[in-house]
C-alpha cells in the first residue's frame, strides 16, 4: 500500500513539474511572438492581472500626470500644459487606468494621451492634405503626448489611447487628419505608429532641443474622412498619363496642320511634312509626391 501510495505521489509530482514547465514555456513563447494579451501574460513587475479601462482625464489626475510626463519625456512642460489638460481648455484627453490595482489606486493613471484640434489651413501639414481651402472649418487633430507607465507596457495601452484619437476625429465629419511628431531615435514609437497605418511624411531637421542638442523629427498622418495626401502614386502616374496623351494630340494637330509640299518630278515618294521648329513642351504642374 505504502509503494503504490509513493508511486502515486511520485507521479503527481511529475506531472505538476511537467505541467509547471509547459506553462513556463508557453507565457515564453506568447512574449517572443509579441502577443500581447493580458490574459496570457502579466508584466512581472505587476502582481496581479490588470483590467484597463479608459476615460477622460480629470482635474485629480493633475499630479500623476506631471509625474508621468517627467518620468517619460525628456522634455519639461510647463504649468500651463498640464492645467489646460486636466480642465479641457483646448486640449481632449484620455487616460488609462488600471481598475484591479489595490489600495485605492484603481483610478490613478498609468497611462494617457492628450491631444489639439488644429484648423487645417493653419496647420504645418496644409501642403500635404487635400481638402476644400475653401471650407473654414475643416480641422485636424494634433496629438501633442503618449506615454504609458514603466510596469504597464507592452500590453496595448498606447495602442488602445492612440485608437480613442482616431475614433474621436473620426466622428468630426471637417477633420482630415490626425498627425503627430516623434523623435528621430524614439523606434518603438516609430513601429508602433507604422503599424497602426499612420504616414510617415516628413523629416524635420533639428526639431527638438534637449539639453542644448538638436533632433531631428519624424511628422506621421492618419488620413480620416476622406482626407488624403495631395497626390498618391497612382494618382501620379494618372496625371503623367494624361499629360503625355494630351501632348501626343497637340502634337498630331500641329502635323496635320503642317504645310504639305510634293517632290518636283515623278518621283514617288510620299509628301514632306514640315513643321515650325519651336519644340513643344508638355509640362505638369503643381504636383507634389509625399
Amino acid at each position: 500500500m505504502s509503494t503504490s501510495c509513493g508511486a502515486a505521489w511520485r507521479s503527481w509530482l511529475m506531472l505538476h513539474k511537467w505541467k509547471q514547465e509547459f506553462l513556463y514555456n508557453f507565457k515564453s513563447i506568447t512574449y517572443f511572438l509579441g502577443i500581447n494579451d493580458t490574459s496570457l501574460m502579466v508584466n512581472p513587475r505587476i502582481q496581479h492581472r490588470p483590467t484597463i479601462c479608459y476615460r477622460p482625464i480629470k482635474p485629480s489626475d493633475l499630479e500623476t500626470l506631471e509625474r508621468i510626463h517627467s518620468d517619460v519625456f525628456p522634455i519639461r512642460y510647463e504649468s500651463e500644459f498640464f492645467q489646460s489638460v486636466v480642465n479641457g481648455c483646448d486640449v481632449v484627453s484620455w487616460a488609462a487606468v488600471d481598475r484591479s490595482r489595490p489600495d485605492g489606486q484603481s483610478d490613478e493613471l498609468i497611462g494617457f494621451v492628450t491631444a489639439r484640434i488644429i484648423l487645417a489651413k493653419d496647420s504645418e501639414i496644409a501642403d500635404l492634405l487635400r481638402y476644400d481651402s475653401s471650407r473654414v472649418d475643416q480641422t485636424l487633430v494634433y496629438i501633442l503626448t503618449l506615454g504609458v507607465v514603466d510596469a504597464y507596457r507592452n500590453l496595448g495601452i498606447a495602442t488602445a489611447l492612440i485608437r480613442e484619437v482616431i475614433k474621436y476625429a473620426s466622428s468630426i465629419p471637417v477633420c482630415r487628419a490626425v498627425y503627430l511628431h516623434v523623435i528621430s531615435y524614439n523606434n518603438p514609437a516609430i513601429h508602433l505608429y507604422t503599424k497602426m497605418s499612420f504616414n510617415c511624411v516628413r523629416r524635420l531637421h533639428g526639431f527638438y532641443l534637449i539639453n542644448g542638442q538638436h533632433y531631428d523629427s519624424y511628422l506621421f498622418v492618419y488620413y480620416v474622412n476622406g482626407g488624403r495626401s495631395p497626390c498618391s502614386p497612382l494618382e501620379l502616374v494618372t496625371v503623367i498619363v494624361r499629360c503625355m496623351k494630351t501632348g501626343f494630340k497637340s502634337l498630331a494637330a500641329k502635323l496635320m496642320m503642317a504645310k504639305v509640299k510634293w517632290p518636283k518630278g515623278n518621283e514617288t515618294r510620299g509628301p514632306v511634312l514640315t513643321q515650325n521648329k519651336r519644340m513643344t513642351n508638355i509640362e505638369c504642374s503643381g504636383l507634389e509626391y509625399v
